[in-house]
Parts: structure tokens; C-alpha cells; sequence
């Protein structure tokens, strides 16, 4: 099934093409939350081969991408961890109106790089048994707002409060666990899986009515409505090749 919003989308890119130059190559530059990044490597590497087109990406919080395109920086394409990102940046013009889409919808695990700390059910994590526990931060990560739901929907968030080790983007959050500087922590599933499933540690995958949906959106800038690449990219994401893709990360494409 195709997001609603994907086929409006589909219908911008229709009109948006007509009113572009048709070039053999071009290139664009996006912005991309860091949960999406293995997701995104696979993307680009497959939409570079079959286009010709070249893709630049920066990695980052969505937070601070975000603040990066008020600021000026130079991405026509920016894929969000959230919805409210995209949605800020439409409702302030910064957008082509009518372009932004869900692209994937992430879901949050508890992991551990040890496949002897058992984190089945939670049960340590409801123990209390974590120290240092990693997150993103709430602040500029979506990924580590719903970290901060999870403890509070399970009355923990006192309990961790000074265990927590916290990572601007969802990487760092990665990184902390990987590298054995925190025992545990919240991360994305896409981070640690293939078709949704653990391949290496330890992990419990949150259920998902502790944390609200972390819905993923993506948007057209201004600055890349005249860009062939661009639109060639943004017609990518709705392919069948590309919702393959974005599955076997883990995440969800409906």
C-alpha cells in the first residue's frame, strides 16, 4: 500500500518534470536523519547506478539538519526522523507546497552489542539493571524523544535519570553501545537488523504502544524544484525497488 501522501506527491512530480530541462546527469544534495543511514546508502548506490544522477548526503540529528536549512545550507531534499520537522519547514515556506511524503515509518529497539545481556521483554531495563543506558537526545533526535516516552510510559524515567549517556543523533547512540561504553541502550532497529531482524548482541524490540509512531517525512526544498535530479530522486523513493529497500532495513514502507 502507498501512503495517501506519496500519490499527491507523485502527481507534483508529474507537472514538476514537464517544467524541467531533461539532462542525462545532474546532482543534488540532500539532508538525511542518521537512523536512515544504512537505509540511505543502499538507496543512493542503487538510484546512482540506474540514473546516472549523483547524490551528496549529510548525516545528522533531524534537528540539526533542520536548523541547518534555516539557516541556508544548500540541501534540496531533506529526509526527516519525524513529521514535524518537514512540516515546520512547509508551514514557513521553505517548501515545494504539496511534496512532503511519509518515506518509512522506524521502529525503536532496546540493544546490547553482548549476546549474553539478555534484554528479552525488558526485563532488565523494568530491573533497573542498566548503567549507563544510551539514548539520542530527546531534543533534536525523534528517536530519542520515543526513547524518553518508553521510560516514561514504563515509570522509569526517574530511575535513569543519572544513568543515561546521550548522543546528539541516533549514531552516537549506536556508538556508545557498539563500542562497549554503555551497556545497553536505544536504538533504531534499522541500526541493528536486516528484515527486521537482530543479526548480532542482544536486543528487545519495543513494543510499539509505548512510544508514539515514528512516522518519517520527507520534503522537496525550494531550492530543488528546478532540480532534474532531484525530482528523479524524489520519483525513486515511490518505486517498488525502493520500498524493498526501505523494508529490509526494518522499517515500514505502508
Amino acid at each position: 500500500m502507498v501512503f495517501p501522501m506519496r500519490k499527491k506527491l507523485f502527481l507534483l512530480l508529474s507537472i514538476l518534470v514537464l517544467c524541467c530541462p531533461v539532462v542525462r546527469a545532474g546532482e543534488l544534495t540532500i539532508a538525511v536523519a542518521s537512523n536512515f543511514t544504512r537505509a540511505m546508502d543502499a538507496l543512493i548506490t542503487d538510484f546512482e547506478a540506474g540514473s546516472g544522477h549523483k547524490v551528496s548526503v549529510s548525516y545528522g540529528s533531524s534537528g540539526r539538519l533542520y536548523a541547518q536549512i534555516v539557516n541556508g545550507a544548500p540541501f534540496q531534499l531533506f529526509f526527516s526522523a519525524d513529521q514535524a520537522k518537514p512540516e515546520a519547514l512547509e508551514q514557513a515556506g521553505q517548501t515545494v507546497p504539496g511534496s512532503r511524503f511519509t518515506y518509512a515509518r522506524g521502529a525503536l529497539v532496546l540493544w546490547s552489542v553482548n549476546p549474553d545481556f539478555d534484554l528479552a521483554q525488558g526485563k532488565r531495563l523494568r530491573n533497573q539493571q542498566i548503567n549507563p543506558l544510551a539514548i539520542a537526545n530527546p531534543r533534536l533526535a525523534p528517536y530519542g524523544a520515543a526513547a524518553m516516552q518508553v521510560l516514561q510510559a514504563l515509570n522509569l524515567r526517574d530511575a535513569y535519570r543519572d544513568k543515561l549517556v546521550m548522543g546528539e543523533n541516533i549514531n552516537q547512540a549506536f556508538q556508545f553501545v557498539n563500542t562497549g561504553n554503555a551497556q545497553a541502550g536505544f536504538v533504531a532497529l534499522s541500526q541493528v537488523s536486516e528484515s527486521g531482524i537482530i543479526q548480532q548482541g542482544s536486543g528487545w524490540i519495543v513494543p510499539e504502544n509505548l512510544y508514539e509512531p515514528i512516522r518519517q517525512d520527507a520534503v522537496l526544498l525550494k531550492r530543488g524544484s528546478e532540480n532534474p535530479a532531484a525530482l528523479a530522486f524524489l520519483e525513486f523513493m515511490g518505486s517498488h525497488e525502493a520500498m524493498a529497500i526501505i523494508k529490509s532495513y526494518g522499517y515500514s514502507a505502508d
